[in-house]
């Protein structure tokens, strides 16, 4: 987007946002009055159809009652698996390779539970040093639960740069002790995206099982995890799905896993047509649903059943395109902008690297997010002196990433961020 500024940024941004084809569905969510949300990495916004979806459903319970599980439209029995068919298609996966269920860490601990079978040969799991605090707490609890010791078990690979990682030293940590690798597909922090198929084709080499944390992948880049060799991923629907907070999560299962039974049994990995046979002895289902635990969330699930008909009819290679225009134009706003001011971009740059949004590095990132929330414009933070910025490609346009840039310009050029109080104050 070389020469976006021959006529000024704001220009730039208006004309940029006159011809966004998907700018048709930012009316279709409830941005709140007069602001300016860059954090839909943290919690996507509420849409009409999440909205719909939810009171469908609310209805359903208040004029069906129990008769819902059966009768609602569809059964609130086996939606679940309807959403299921519907997320397919965004992670490349058949419907039968997709579990709606639980939450994000919850499934982590499932797929551990069913797929790290550690020997004397190989008892060690695979991840790294800046992947989400939640999934190193998850493994190393798991590994305690296994009777092994997390200082040995547990293989992080470093950073070189405390913002990246290489993917030759994921490669080169891939040694025979390893059972399983869990890796994330995007850096929460930094924004780098994985080369998920690269990754997968080094442990298939190995011999290792692969996964990835898709939290902040999904939604808003395309995904081909059979075609990738993955074995399985697990993610939140809260973010670029847009499902609301505290959604329900789901997780890929490789069908050359089916048939395993799921570490952690419950009665909605059942077989269906067995499951209220209420038999003593676990009866699991074929494909991914055995790992389903318990009775699924309808309301979460109705809200990322009505998100996904959105995301399905923008088109999620449409959403990366324009994801990429976005964050393509808030770097080169900041590089013009920010960097006499101490502010550095430290995602990647290349589209090939980079996930949906921009991290921006300042000595006083925390003072900075507050002064921005202050206007009303929302960032977040993340430790040690990022601000994060995700325009999402549904509801963002080019003139919010114009004015965030601006905004933290003048913030900083005025010492307007010195009125707050330093610290991690910042939750997102």
């Amino acid at each position: 987007m070389t020469g976006t500024f021959a006529n000024g940024g704001e220009n730039a941004a208006r004309r940029m946002d006159a011809g966004d084809p998907l700018s048709r569905f930012r009316s279709c969510f409830h941005i709140p009055h007069c602001t300016v949300y860059m954090d839909g990495n943290s919690l996507g916004l509420l849409s009409n159809f999440a909205r719909d979806s939810i009171l469908r459903v609310l209805g359903e319970w208040q004029s069906l009652a129990v008769e819902g599980w059966l009768d609602a439209e569809p059964p609130w029995f086996t939606l679940a698996e309807a959403v299921a068919a519907d997320t397919a298609q965004l992670v490349g996966a058949a419907p039968e390779e997709i579990a709606i269920a639980n939450s994000t860490t919850v499934n982590l601990h499932q797929i551990l539970a069913t797929l790290f079978e550690p020997n004397d040969r190989r008892s060690v799991i695979l991840a790294d040093c800046l992947n989400f605090p939640s999934d190193l707490y998850a493994i190393r609890s798991h590994l305690r639960l296994r009777g092994l010791d997390p200082e040995r078990s547990l293989r992080l690979v470093a950073s070189r740069d405390g913002l990246a990682l290489d993917e030759d030293d994921i490669a080169a940590a891939m040694t025979a002790d390893v059972a399983i690798a869990v890796l994330p597909s995007v850096l929460y922090a930094s924004g780098q995206l994985l080369d998920m198929k690269r990754l997968a084709a080094e442990a298939r080499r190995r011999s290792i099982v692969i996964g990835f944390d898709c939290s902040h992948s999904i939604g808003a880049i395309p995904h081909a995890l059979d075609d990738w060799g993955v074995d399985f991923a697990f993610w939140c629907s809260y973010k670029y799905l847009n499902s609301g907070p505290g959604a329900i999560g789901g997780l890929y299962l490789n069908r050359r896993h089916f048939g395993r039974a799921p570490g952690l049994a419950g009665w909605f990995g059942c077989r269906k047509s067995t499951q209220f046979d209420m038999n003593p002895q676990f009866d699991p289902a074929p494909d991914a649903s055995a790992l389903q635990i318990g009775t699924p969330n309808i309301l979460s699930v109705a809200a990322l059943q009505g998100s996904l008909k959105i995301v399905h009819e923008a088109g999620i290679d449409q959403i990366r395109r324009k994801s990429l225009d976005l964050t393509s134009f808030l770097m080169e706003l900041a590089d013009a902008e920010l960097a006499a001011l101490g502010v550095k971009v430290v995602n990647p740059r290349e589209d090939v690297h980079r996930g949906g949004h921009v991290a921006l590095s300042h000595p006083e990132a925390t003072r900075l997010c507050k002064a921005l929330k202050a206007r009303r414009i929302v960032p977040d933070f993340r430790p040690p002196e990022i601000v994060r910025l995700a325009p999402v490609a549904l509801y963002n346009t080019f003139h919010d990433c114009y004015a965030a840039v601006m905004a933290i310009k003048a913030i900083l050029e005025t010492g307007e961020h010195l009125r707050y109080e330093a610290g991690r104050g910042v939750v997102a």
